[in-house]
């Protein structure tokens, strides 16, 4: 029960109530001084102390020691006499044993100040906030060491205002350090201070990549292949929304056309009213008080269109018997719905009418296909097809074969997403696909293969080397459960502490 104080002669122990207090002295074995060195076991004086150890049965336990003043035995020593300590027991300044300030310092590495304050009176060992922090702050960081490949990332410390930037070792996970702010100066001066660096991972900020060419010029920038296929997420979307004239009316049903539609028909034929007189994109954003890049969507769109959108219903007690209802109003459309109703509780339902009504009036019991909206076209355009289910299958050929940019566009993306996976001759096929973008009429694509080859190096690095930013993108969650945690009210320094501790 009292392994950890086997450095301690234990003299007594005396059950207080509340508390377990121990009594104890020190062995008598000589001593080093702590300014010569010289061993001493002559006993100038006693001295008592009082440490807080482990709780034991719920109940916090009180170590009173009795140490020992011994003296030097070197005439002429600065330290005339002195006082014993415990390593791992009773050290100097300190009021709890080894082994309770390790078991705090896990709590409040993962819980921090308040949180872990509370925790600690639930551990019958309570402490303040205040002390849960200096606790915190006291634990020594990992030695800061260079690793061959880096991993850099940006993170908000305060969304669209503040941000900071995490190295890590790509290849392992350690987190090495973590830098106020994300500018190129910020950057450029820690890489100068560690050039031992080969391989860099990051994403796509230009930020980022000049650092890397100022500090590290002989150093391999890896595009993160994530960011390159969110990228081309993102145009996919936009390019399957400009077509959306093309294969909405052929899959989707006839319906009037809402305020959306007609808002969006309105606008298309200001925007290309302006366009056709000659007045640049900039020019009509002013005039039309729109987003310029609201008026650059609307100038690729051949038709106007707007997006339908999918009824979303949450799952019901009727649901079960929905083939029976079908089946049923198949055989006899007016058939009432309180025969409905009896058939089913029969089955075993034991929901409402009101909730049967509702189901029968949403249309839900016949099944039709929902309307397919651009985000779910696009969906199955970047799906592995080996994924998609049976109906999903057939739902994404006849959408394609709607219209020749669609096929064309499923293709390359199919194409694109087959580079992913690293290889030597990416960077050779990488070439052919961007060729073949800038011979399509998918707009939105082509300022996506201008962007790839704005960044041609890192990006063939990046689909030919393994390395990639994954680990980055998990210490930034980590992170932000960390800043979630403390909610705002702490600093830079304390956040820096909490994400480098291992």
């Amino acid at each position: 029960m009292f392994s950890g104080l086997s450095a301690l002669v234990v003299e007594g122990v005396a059950d207080e109530g509340e508390v377990i207090r121990v009594s104890a002295r020190t062995r008598d074995n000589p001593v080093p001084c702590p300014a010569c060195g010289r061993p001493s076991g002559r006993v100038h004086g006693f001295h008592g102390r009082r440490v807080a150890d482990v709780p034991v049965d719920g109940r916090r336990v009180v170590v009173s020691v009795r140490l020992r003043r011994l003296v030097c035995p070197v005439l002429g020593c600065s330290r005339q006499t002195f006082r014993e300590q415990v390593p791992g027991v009773v050290e100097r300044y300190q009021r709890r044993t080894r082994r309770l300030s390790d078991q705090l310092g896990a709590v409040v590495k993962e819980l921090a100040g308040r949180a872990g304050a509370r925790l600690s009176r639930a551990l019958t060992c309570a402490i303040s906030r205040s002390t849960a922090l200096r606790l915190l702050m006291r634990q020594t960081l990992p030695p800061r060491r260079v690793p061959r490949v880096l991993g850099v990332d940006d993170f908000a410390l305060k969304r669209r205002h503040r941000y900071a930037t995490v190295l890590i070792d790509a290849e392992t996970g350690e987190r090495i350090d973590v830098l106020p702010g994300r500018t190129t100066q910020a950057l450029t001066a820690w890489l100068h201070e560690h050039p031992a660096i080969e391989v860099v991972c990051r994403d796509g900020s230009g930020c980022y990549g000049e650092a890397i060419r100022q500090a590290l010029p002989e150093a391999v920038q890896v595009s993160d292949r994530w960011h390159l296929w969110s990228n081309l997420c993102h145009r996919v979307l936009a390019e399957v929304r400009s077509h959306a004239a093309c294969w909405a009316t052929a899959v989707n049903p006839v319906r009037p056309g809402g305020m959306r539609e007609q808002t969006t028909r309105e606008r298309w034929h200001k925007v290309h009213d302006l366009l056709g007189q000659g007045v640049g994109l900039l020019e009509c954003a002013r005039r039309l008080d729109v987003a310029l890049n609201t008026v650059k969507r609307y100038s690729r769109m051949k038709e106007p269109t707007g997006d339908h959108r999918a009824p979303r219903y949450k799952p019901t007690l009727v649901d079960p018997y929905r083939e029976h209802l079908r089946r049923r109003r198949a055989e006899d459309p007016a058939v009432p719905v309180t025969h409905l109703l009896r058939e089913i509780k029969e089955l075993g339902y034991t929901g409402s009418a009101n909730l049967l009504v509702r189901y029968l009036t949403q249309g839900r019991a016949e099944g039709d296909r929902p309307v397919t909206t651009p985000k779910h076209f696009a969906r199955l355009l970047l799906t592995r097809p080996e994924n998609l289910r049976d109906k999903d299958t057939s739902l994404l050929q006849e959408l394609v074969q709607t219209c020749p940019e669609m096929a064309e566009l499923a293709c390359l993306t199919h194409e694109f997403a087959t580079l992913l996976a690293p290889a030597e001759g990416n960077a050779a096929k990488l070439t052919d696909w961007i060729t073949k973008v800038r011979t399509a009429d998918l707009p939105q694509l082509h300022s996506f293969a201008k962007g790839l080859e704005l960044d041609r190096t890192a990006v063939n690095a990046g689909l030919t080397l393994p390395y990639s930013n994954g680990r980055t993108e998990g210490v930034n969650t980590r992170t932000k459960r960390i800043m979630r945690q403390m909610h705002g009210r702490a600093g830079f320094p304390l956040l820096r502490h909490r994400i480098l501790l291992p």
